[in-house]
């Protein structure tokens, strides 16, 4: 019999999972048996079959297994199957698609949309088809990794695109990068800024009135992923520019393009979207990769997101119902001892430090019927591994006081 070849890539990644294994951060995979909601039936990674009381969904609004969200997916699914095999250039676009993208913007309210299969590709679009040699997009230091891959990627499709990172939420320090790149005689294009609108390892948001203020100063444009703040922030959850009163029409300017996901409390399937001017998703749908070589967002997803989106709009009493949840949880863990970070978000991290740490109390909250995952590195820095805890409208007062009780315990 011949040798196995020892290949490099084999050697060296068996020599990373053992590593990861011996210093506990290894990440097992958790299996739902359940539909998404505040209670869920789980298989653990050592096969026992448990319930528990999920707090680390982005199902922000109990959407996920609302029957009116299945309801219209099931429908969908009847009566347009699963999809048309192929790009939508090529083979045309359903009509689900055009009312999600319709009410899309009706909700973020913005001129237009277009879809994506997530909000990653959507985010991934953007930048490289958007800019130009001679551009620059500046980008606040802990923006979601797939805006750090997009911009990553944008000079190397756009030969001449320039980068530029601002110290987080630092108004000053991006200032300072707007007056470098006003001074680079290379930058002759378009300076874009771009920022999450919520934070989602922080839970902290971003100043949009100071961003657009600086925007209107150095002729720059403003891009906010606002992915966790869709049916969280605002009084109606549209967002983080609503939060802010920045709502087109208002007296505080607006943003010029959003990022957006399906995939958390719009529905919590799956799929992202660009929302804007038309002229922008126009560019998009002529020259935008992940437009031309990509199938379209799945005609069952479409339909059940539409849903859920008429139904954030319709049921502004979700939002308080979480707003409410969230007030809290907060005071709650609070009194318990532990430190939250402060925000109106949704999303309460618990800092702790080492990630083994974070990892080994994420799996004793399991044992105490309570699912909240525990994020390291290389999710978050070296030496800032957390517990993120994240509420939703489904959950109930019971529901966190079994979660407090449990932190305790630890």
């Amino acid at each position: 019999m011949p040798t196995a070849i020892a290949h490099p890539f084999d050697a060296r990644t068996d020599a990373t999972l053992r590593s990861l294994d011996a210093g506990g951060q290894y990440k097992h995979l958790q299996t739902i048996l359940s539909p998404m909601d505040a209670e869920i039936r789980m298989r653990t990674a050592a096969g026992k079959e448990v319930d528990a009381l999920c707090f680390c969904s982005n199902n922000y609004l109990g959407l996920a297994n609302h029957p009116e969200v299945v309801e219209a997916g099931i429908e969908g699914l009847r009566k347009f199957g699963a999809g048309t095999a192929s790009v939508r250039f090529i083979c045309g676009t359903f009509a689900p698609h055009e009312q999600l993208e319709a009410t899309i913007a009706e909700y973020m309210g913005t001129e237009s949309s277009y879809t994506f299969v997530s909000c990653w590709n959507a985010t991934e679009a953007l930048f490289p088809t958007f800019c130009e040699a001679g551009d620059i997009v500046i980008s606040d230091e802990l923006n979601h990794a797939c805006i750090i891959d997009s911009i990553r990627l944008t000079p190397v499709i756009k030969k001449g695109v320039f980068k530029g990172v601002y110290k987080h939420s630092d108004l000053d320090h991006l200032e300072t990068r707007l007056k470098e790149a006003q001074a680079n005689p290379d930058i002759t294009g378009q300076v874009w800024i771009v920022t999450d609108g919520v934070f989602s390892m922080e839970g902290d948001i971003a100043d949009l009135p100071g961003l657009r203020a600086l925007c209107d100063k150095y002729d720059a444009k403003l891009v906010v992923d606002d992915s966790h703040a869709h049916g969280v922030m605002g009084t109606t959850g549209r967002g983080t520019h609503e939060h802010y009163g920045m709502l087109p029409g208002g007296s505080h300017g607006t943003v010029d393009y959003f990022t957006g996901t399906l995939g958390k409390g719009l529905g919590g399937g799956a799929g992202g979207f660009i929302a804007g001017p038309k002229r922008g998703t126009e560019l998009v749908i002529q020259r935008g990769r992940p437009t031309l070589f990509s199938n379209a967002l799945p005609v069952t997803v479409a339909c059940s997101a539409n849903k859920a989106i008429e139904i954030v709009m319709r049921e502004p009493e979700r939002v308080q119902k979480l707003r409410d949840n969230v007030a809290y949880a907060r005071k709650q863990i609070g009194e318990a001892g532990f430190e939250v970070l402060e925000s109106p978000t949704a999303i309460c991290p618990i800092i702790v430090g080492d990630t083994a740490k974070a990892i080994s109390m994420s799996q004793r909250l399991l044992e105490l019927g309570v699912f909240v995952i525990g994020f390291g590195y290389p999710v978050v820095p070296e030496g800032t591994a957390r517990l993120r805890i994240q509420m939703s409208a489904a959950h109930t007062t019971q529901h966190i006081d079994t979660l407090v009780d449990a932190l305790k315990k630890l």
